[in-house]
């Protein structure tokens, strides 16, 4: 391992691939490149951990075209991908580093395409062979992906490979391999599995870990956005018209919502398209190329479909949903800041999910700065500005004759002046995108209500709890029960709930009390005396994008579904700020955790603030007249 290699030509790499590197602008490699290369061209066996961005594409690229035999027409390298994307977009990078490597044939392979013209591609040769497990393994069975010539087999991504399903594949591929071929995994991560097939598979292999800082992230100017006073799809909508963007990607996590939001986002005149595992080959292939030529401007993908997508008009990347782990933000954040360019990615977060954030943020070291969306007149504003800017560029064009000519006749047949006309044209061009609003922006209450939290914090922190008691909005002892219609049938979970009125309605949690969920609606307890505002926003409220339609029943309903039975049903959440039965009032703050005895309880804080609980309990019994959620006087 050469710790002292600078530039590419240090390294023992032919005059062909040195050349395409000077004519691409690369001169010093990364470590990860400075680190493999002298390796693996000794035909080592290596197991590199590194993350996306860090150049290990080229990596093992480099080394495979340079011991490649030209004059050999069966496949000498085979390089496994996870998905189609990536195997496509490395096959595209080993023939950009190939491009002066005459007589190179790189085939890429892979499920949806037509494997009859993939087996004809590998009937007339081909030097290295990338592609997806799954349809690796099927060419060779059908005995037209020959191994007896490969030298080099190369996992990429081993840790994606192996989470989406594919280690019987890849196990069953590599015992096909030549014993004396060169075996090379990649991985960002070393989960067990990954670990099985290194020890199975690799000899005494070399170790090679980078450290060092992760371009991808580093090129990323990263923001967040806290999801409070709108719906996350008008926070997209806000973003998009207001950011100064060419192409972005928009990541969600279901394949369901790829298609909402991209119909949502189309229906008001942006020109976006949906990507997703369920697409055929041919159509997600055709969707990447219009976002490429500019026929569509935004993608709305799920993880996977997205790896590998290499699009330089890409400036920005949404996360509208946070994804599950740290190695899927720096994939999806990597669609953007690529080969040097600068990109930005903003994430819309919940409040419950600001852990996962820091978790981010600590693994990439990085800092994201917080940010408040634009306020619905600037959307106004922006939309105008744009439109000014095109008509600019229309008003010299000499076609426009004409179309005075067909004003002046629409002034005479509908009897209006021109402004009036003018403005009726507006009216129609503006379409689903307001060009002015009427009526206050729920943005400006969101801030003002954040901004009072935020002071009531505070004050809290310095007076006594029965100061604390004179400043809250709501003090009674009585709730109402509400309906709202939306249930475990529409994925909603109890946290949804909490999340959605804390955060639209502005309520503290210890003001909510029992929740009930059943699978068609909800039953909520809520304080009988609310502000005519949050009352406003209850009937407005939304959750996981579906109209709550909150209505006030008996009591008594609730009460009926509390009482459990035989079968085990679950009591409601309660909200008690007398704390335990026991009258402890240490209790958790910071989220629902199951509970070794089953019951399940919503942490206030963590640390004990002696200020109470939310608590569920199996209640098989009539319940107990003190077990009614109540606010204390």
């Amino acid at each position: 391992m050469q710790e002292s290699v600078t530039e590419f030509r240090q390294l023992d790499l032919a005059d062909t691939l040195l050349s395409a590197l000077d004519s691409m602008g690369f001169v010093a490699p990364t470590p990860i490149q400075a680190a493999s290369i002298p390796l693996l061209l000794t035909g080592t066996d290596a197991l590199g951990k590194a993350q996306t961005g860090t150049g290990k594409t080229a990596a093992f690229s480099l080394p495979l075209l340079n011991k490649l035999d030209l004059g050999q027409h069966k496949p000498q390298a085979i390089v496994m991908a996870p998905t189609r994307e990536l195997a496509i977009q490395v096959a595209a990078e080993i023939k950009t580093l190939g491009q002066n490597v005459k007589g190179l044939k790189v085939l890429e392979i892979y499920g949806g395409a037509s494997i009859v013209d993939q087996m004809r591609a590998l009937k007339n040769g081909a030097h290295i062979v990338v592609g997806t497990p799954g349809r690796v393994k099927d060419l060779i069975t059908r005995d037209r992906l020959h191994l007896d010539e490969v030298h080099t087999f190369v996992l990429d991504e081993a840790d994606e490979m192996l989470k989406m399903g594919f280690v019987d594949d890849v196990t069953w591929i590599m015992e096909q391999a030549p014993e004396t071929a060169q075996r090379v995994l990649f991985s960002a991560t070393m989960p067990p599995m990954v670990k099985e097939i290194v020890d199975r598979f690799l000899r005494e292999p070399a170790r090679i870990d980078v450290a060092g800082e992760n371009r991808t992230v580093s090129q990323v100017e990263q923001q967040f956005w806290v999801v409070k006073g709108v719906e996350k799809d008008e926070a997209m909508m806000r973003l998009l018209e207001t950011e100064d963007t060419d192409a972005s990607i928009v990541f969600v996590r279901t394949r369901q919502d790829t298609e909402r939001l991209a119909d949502w986002l189309s229906a008001r005149g942006f020109k976006a398209a949906a990507l997703h595992g369920d697409i055929p080959q041919s159509l997600r292939e055709r969707t990447v190329d219009h976002i490429k030529k500019g026929v569509i401007d935004i993608l709305v993908a799920t993880d996977v479909v997205a790896r590998g997508l290499d699009v330089p008009r890409i400036t920005h990347v949404f996360n509208y949903d946070i994804p599950f782990d740290v190695e899927s933000y720096i994939h999806r954040i990597g669609r953007t800041g690529r080969a040097g360019r600068n990109g930005k990615a903003i994430l819309l977060v919940r409040t419950n999910q600001i852990r996962m954030l820091r978790t981010i943020e600590r693994v990439t070291k990085s800092r994201m700065e917080e940010i408040q969306l634009p306020l619905r007149d600037a959307v106004a504003e922006a939309r105008l500005n744009r439109l000014g800017q095109e008509l600019e560029a229309q008003k010299e064009e000499a076609s426009l004759e004409a179309f005075v000519e067909l004003v002046e006749k629409l002034q005479e047949t509908i009897e209006v002046d021109a402004s009036t006309l003018a403005a009726m044209l507006l009216k129609r061009q503006q379409g689903n995108r307001p060009l002015f609003y009427k009526g206050p922006d729920p943005m400006i209450a969101a801030i003002e209500r954040d901004k009072q939290r935020r002071e009531r914090r505070r004050d809290d922190r310095g007076g006594e709890r029965g100061e604390r008691r004179e400043r809250r909005s709501f003090n009674t002892a009585d709730w109402d029960t509400y309906q709202l219609q939306v249930g475990r049938e529409q994925g909603v979970q109890v946290k949804d709930i909490v999340g959605a009125i804390a955060n639209e309605l502005g309520l503290s949690k210890e003001f909510i009390g029992a929740i009930k969920l059943a699978p068609e609606h909800t039953y909520v307890q809520l304080p009988k005396k609310m502000t005519s505002e949050v009352a406003a926003q209850l009937k407005k409220l939304r959750i996981r994008q579906n109209e709550a339609k909150a209505v006030v029943v008996a009591d008594d309903v609730l009460r009926e579904h509390r009482r459990g039975g035989r079968d085990g049903n679950r009591g409601g959440y309660r909200g008690n700020r007398d704390g335990n039965r026991d009258g402890n009032r240490e209790g958790n703050r910071e989220g629902f955790r199951p509970r070794r005895d089953g019951e399940r309880r919503f942490d206030r804080n963590r640390g004990g603030d002696n200020r109470g609980s939310f608590r569920g309990e199996r209640n098989h019994g009539a319940p107990r007249r003190d077990r009614k959620p109540r606010f204390e006087d």
